[in-house]
């Protein structure tokens, strides 16, 4: 199978001098395109940590990265954004949805930034809301949307841009557990249709 992520003796280390935190203590892993992985560990155990270099919003201290064949360990912060928004969706445990901005609107923004036309952005945002079962709720505000509603927003905007892959950080944290099944339930209809999915959680369930 073609590998999504692999990466090699990744070490991340917090802090200078007598003050450093090993956050990550070479890590090995492989995730193959169109699989679905769980990264399961106790609060503090470096699963955040792992879940920001592998997303390429913070840089390892050492060890090799590779994104879908991309060598991430020599890319500047501008080709580092330019990946993040091609390649990879992301999803957080505390939604992180613009709050003066609707639905619609934050599930169109990754598309803002990619230079999408915009009668081809809106109607795939359309799509998407229909896909996560929220096309009536578009114009509605993140704080007239429940937490399951807002989440299934923000899968809606990790798949903006049709990432290969799907990076959720504790996405049922912050919701009740029939809530939480629901928006595993996306998750697992993501996978399905081809998706590479690296889950992060602390719940063996």
């Amino acid at each position: 199978m073609t590998e999504a992520i692999r990466i090699e003796e990744l070490s991340k280390i917090y802090g200078m001098g007598v003050q450093q935190v090993l956050a990550l203590d070479k890590v090995s892993l492989t995730v193959n395109r169109g699989e679905f992985v769980a990264i399961i560990g106790a609060s503090g155990s470096g699963k955040s940590t792992f879940m920001n270099v592998v997303g390429c919003l913070d840089r390892a201290t050492s060890g090799e990265y590779f994104l879908e064949n991309i060598n991430i360990k020599d890319k500047s912060d501008d080709e580092l954004s330019y990946i993040r928004n091609k390649h990879i969706g992301f999803v957080f445990q505390s939604f992180n949805l613009v709050s003066r901005t609707s639905a619609f609107r934050n599930i169109e923004l990754p598309m803002i930034y990619s230079k999408i036309p915009k009668a081809e952005r809106e109607e795939r945002t359309r799509k998407l809301l229909i896909e996560v079962g929220l096309s009536d709720r578009g114009h509605h505000m993140p704080n007239e949307l429940s937490g399951g509603q807002k989440q299934r927003v923000a899968i809606a905007r990790a798949m903006a841009n049709d990432p290969a892959i799907i990076l959720a950080d504790e996405p049922t944290g912050a919701l009740d557990s029939i809530t939480g099944r629901r928006v595993m339930e996306i998750f697992h209809e993501l996978h399905h249709a081809g998706k590479t999915i690296v889950l992060i959680t602390h719940s063996n369930e």
